[in-house]
């Protein structure tokens, strides 16, 4: 018994349904870990909220900072001033 052209075509597309039945089995199993969309997103926004929080806060400590280094060079410049003075 010889196979047709049809039985052939027939075996490939019966071939070729079956490997994307393994093939989607497969890919929905490693997809499962995955977050949904809404998920992420939730998620991103989270973080995204506590990055701008820190970098706000950067800011204003970088700002304090800058304040008592002034304070500072100020009162070192005025002690200096005055211990020369009574020398």
């Amino acid at each position: 018994m010889t196979l047709t052209q049809s039985d052939l075509d027939a075996m490939k597309d019966l071939i070729g349904v079956v490997v994307d039945e393994k093939l989607e089995e497969k890919l929905e199993e490693k997809l499962k870990y995955f977050p949904s969309k809404e998920e992420f997103f939730s998620r991103m926004d989270e973080v995204m909220k506590e990055l701008k929080i820190i970098r706000e806060e950067q800011t204003v400590l970088s700002h304090q900072v800058s304040d008592h280094n002034d304070r500072i060079t100020k009162v070192e410049n005025k002690v200096n001033t005055q211990t020369t003075a009574l020398d």
